[in-house]
């Protein structure tokens, strides 16, 4: 390996695998407590709104399909007639 494949390996390793660094002052500290409580808070809302749409976006859905099904004429489907059987469940010889 390469002293520059290795610098870079290096690298990333130091920068993908390190837990983030909380900030040292108290004040900037609980700044980026709120920031990560009100974010949550925004993708909460945001994750129940959509679900709501999609909700309501479904129920008139299938409102207007059952409006336009009952809005035409409705045939009657042809039925098949025919002669059936019960069948008993199958026995398997047992083994010895």
């Amino acid at each position: 390996m390469s002293s520059f494949h290795r610098r870079t390996f290096l690298r990333f390793r130091s920068l993908a695998f390190n837990a983030p660094r909380r900030p040292r002052h108290p004040l900037l500290r609980v700044a980026v407590g709120l920031l990560g409580i009100a974010l949550l808070l925004a993708l909460v809302v945001v994750g129940v709104f959509v679900g709501a749409a999609m909700l309501a976006g479904g129920l008139l859905w299938r409102l207007w399909v059952q409006r336009g099904a009952r809005a035409g004429v409705r045939r009657r489907e042809p039925t098949f007639d025919g002669s059936y059987r019960v069948v008993g469940k199958a026995q398997l010889p047992l083994a010895h």
